[in-house]
């Protein structure tokens, strides 16, 4: 599990110097760092992550050139070719830690709550059923509670990346195998748009676990 813990602690340092302002990133670099790459990849980290153009996945963890796959879609849902995408990174390049982040406020999240509570019809919502559907499992239980517009979309947004993250989990034979045998670790994180803070749950070992191999 160390390889997957290392990567972790990276991106949390990461993102500490995002919030701090102290950036190691350096653009002047970027010649060097395309060139350095032309042979090949090797990212310490995949990271399935929303299309919103508020979180900028590298910039988040303080990474450059290389340094993350990133996968981003709308709702950061998981469907057939996400699977595959972290299966190819997982496989080829021998990453060990794949982060599922859902971010505060989420578009796709609202568009859903929207769509759920005004009962629309599947062909009225075009192209953005297949976001729509794959987020609903995370929002109908939440609808019919006694609570405010802020707590349901923040436990909405949650819901959907836990969702998200076990989909991840268990909708590949091969990624749940590496978890079991190869230390393979897949863990849910919420970025916060106002803070900046991305905080990780769901699958973060805990202080004991954390030394172990």
């Amino acid at each position: 599990m160390s390889k997957a813990l290392d990567a972790l602690a990276v991106l949390q340092e990461g993102n500490a110097r995002y919030i701090e302002g102290t950036s190691h990133y350096d653009p002047a670099l970027n010649a060097v760092e395309r060139s350095r790459l032309l042979e090949g990849q090797s990212p310490i980290a995949v990271v399935l992550g929303c299309s919103d153009s508020r979180v900028p996945v590298e910039m988040v963890f303080d990474q450059g050139f290389g340094d993350l796959f990133v996968i981003r879609v709308a709702g950061n849902v998981v469907a057939s070719s996400q699977i595959a995408s972290v299966e190819f990174a997982v496989e080829t390049f021998g990453v060990r830690l794949v982060v599922v982040m859902g971010h505060t406020n989420c578009g796709a999240v609202a568009a859903t709550i929207d769509a759920l509570r005004k009962n629309a019809h599947p062909e009225s919502l075009g192209s953005l059923r297949s976001i729509v559907d794959r987020i609903r499992p995370a929002i109908e239980g939440l609808l019919n509670l006694n609570i405010d517009e802020d707590q349901l979309m923040e436990q909405a947004v949650r819901s959907n990346t836990r969702i998200s993250t076990n989909s991840l989990k268990y909708g590949s034979s091969s990624l749940e195998r590496m978890t079991e045998e190869d230390n393979l670790l897949i863990i849910s994180a919420e970025y916060c748009l106002e803070t900046g803070k991305v905080e990780f749950f769901d699958g973060v070992p805990n202080e004991d676990s954390s030394t172990s191999t």
